[in-house]
């Protein structure tokens, strides 16, 4: 009976079973950036307000303006004169008028239209821009000139089930 006994043990335990993942990755991402330009066009804009007044347009009174018809992209405007209503009387009057950016009509290849809120980059230089991965995983990167990006990632993974 003793010598049973171990594998009476072996028998009334449970079984385990496990799953083991393991992965190593490594990788360099070098980029140069490509000269850009962004451009955002200011748009037309008119705003009056105001009380106790008296308007004109110089021709029509009583007129409070307005933006009239579109030459590339600005819009025409007719400017407003105001006065005091009643000598004496409270009275207030405001007026504003943005200008729009003229849409250019033909422009050669590279050329950017003359808008009121531009940002340009030149182009990346890779200069000195490197990365290596040896075979014990080290990496080593070395960055370059303006506008270029040099990444460098190590991952190790382990999963148990």
């Amino acid at each position: 009976m003793v010598k049973y006994f171990p594998l009476l043990i072996l028998l009334l335990t449970p079984s385990v079973k496990a799953d083991i993942y393991h992965s190593i990755s490594s990788s360099v991402k070098l980029e140069v950036s490509a000269a850009a330009t962004a451009a955002d066009r200011i748009g037309n804009s008119m705003s009056i307000s105001g009380s106790g007044v008296n308007t004109t347009d110089g021709t029509t009174t009583g007129s409070v303006g307005g933006l009239g018809a579109a030459t590339n992209g600005v819009n025409a405007y007719t400017p407003i004169t105001a006065s005091q209503l009643t000598a004496g009387d409270a009275y207030s009057f405001s007026s504003s008028y943005t200008a729009g950016d003229t849409v250019a009509t033909s422009l050669t290849v590279g050329e950017v239209s003359p808008f009121g809120d531009l940002t340009s980059t030149s182009a990346g230089t890779a200069g000195s821009l490197a990365g290596t991965i040896d075979t014990k995983n080290d990496i080593t990167i070395t960055a370059g000139g303006a506008g270029t990006t040099v990444t460098g990632q190590f991952v190790v993974g382990l999963t148990l089930d």
